[in-house]
């Protein structure tokens, strides 16, 4: 998923510091005498069970997150453990090393459970030194599924099964036979099925290209992906209810469309970042980022501003994009919105018809 779900080979250095949804830095935290070589940082790990999800839950709820009773019952009884047996945690020497719940090392045992009750993101499919799923940083989950406004007995397609914890919640808040979930690699979707089984949960989980989404299905109430996108494959927009919503991860935000007729749907980005694994299918992959020259150093590290560069990526050289953003004000990520139509799909700042628009499927161009 990631943002939800392996085979033990070196992993990738991180190109960018964690931020949530973000996967490949992933360590358990726990205390000095707990961590050892394969974790680092700060906190005492929750005892585990029930008890540990509960405590993972006041967290999320300091935090900010599930204001929504439903929502908060779902993260206290769907268990995380029954769907992350084993994930891999990066050393010191940037490789993946697997944490496994049954590991013959109580030690192991230990960061295994720390991990899985800390709020991070989980590596849960490594292959060939490539991420291709993950469980996803719970409240991160937790704000996306407060953000599609659930009412009882809606339906929804979820894309990028990972490991079915997000299948799991969104079963126990809807009911199973509400909820659809596809993957690309039957692997991923036959241990999701079997994690859900546990879990006492059985929605209809289908192996297939998440781009095409699942039109047996169909209509659907919602569309959550939990995997990065270049843009919004057109046809999940034909398998929706009309007015429904359609949250997903693109160019490190998470934009809402509502959804208006078969070929239009429109709306803002949320405040909060997120990086996902990327979508794999028939999707084209992004536009590299532009380089840095001619921005100032306090405006490389600006969310705000990076936020800007990958929404405009291929559309704008970075001096162009710092001066729209430095005389637009630093704006947030919430003031960006994006629509989908017959016309394509664009980036735009403030308002549909301003006068910053930014395509998505056609690279080129000045960006305004």
């Amino acid at each position: 998923m990631v943002a939800d779900a392996e085979t033990e080979a070196p992993g990738p250095k991180p190109p960018q510091p964690a931020t949530p949804g973000y996967v490949p830095q992933v360590t358990p935290r726990g205390p000095p005498s707990s961590r050892g070589a394969l974790a680092s940082g700060g906190t005492a790990p929750h005892s585990g069970g029930m008890g540990a999800a509960s405590g993972l839950v006041r967290e999320i709820v300091a935090g900010g997150a599930l204001t929504d009773p439903d929502w908060r019952a779902a993260f206290e009884e769907v268990l995380r453990e029954t769907f992350v047996p084993y994930y891999y945690a990066t050393g010191p020497d940037g490789d993946y090393r697997r944490l496994w719940r049954d590991d013959p090392d109580p030690r192991v045992r230990d960061r295994w459970r720390a991990g899985v009750y800390d709020d991070v993101p989980l590596a849960t499919r490594v292959r060939d030194g490539v991420l291709v799923s993950s469980s996803s940083q719970p409240s991160l989950m937790a704000r996306m599924l407060e953000a599609l406004d659930f009412r009882d007995g809606m339906t929804v397609l979820e894309i990028g099964t990972g490991p079915g914890w997000t299948a799991g919640l969104l079963s126990h808040r809807l009911g199973e036979r509400n909820v659809t979930t596809v993957d690309l690699d039957r692997d991923i979707t036959d241990a999701a099925r079997a994690h859900l089984a546990a879990a006492g949960h059985h929605p209809h989980v289908v192996t297939g290209d998440g781009a095409l989404g699942c039109p047996e299905h169909a209509p659907y109430d919602r569309i959550i992906a939990t995997c990065e996108l270049p843009r919004v494959p057109p046809g999940w927009l034909a398998q929706c209810a009309p007015g429904a919503l359609v949250l997903a991860p693109v160019a490190t935000g998470l934009v809402r469309l509502r959804v208006t007729d078969a070929s239009h749907a429109a709306g803002h980005f949320l405040a909060t970042p997120a990086f996902f694994v990327p979508l794999r299918g028939a999707t084209p992959p992004p536009p590299p980022a532009p380089g840095l020259s001619g921005v100032p150093r306090r405006a490389r590290s600006d969310d705000s501003f990076r936020f800007l560069l990958a929404l405009c990526a291929g559309q704008l050289e970075a001096a162009d994009a710092y001066r729209l953003w430095r005389d637009e004000d630093c704006p947030p990520r919430e003031r960006y919105g994006m629509t989908v139509g017959d016309g394509g799909q664009w980036a735009w700042l403030d308002r549909e018809e301003g006068p910053y628009g930014w395509p998505f499927d056609a690279p080129g161009g000045d960006g305004t």
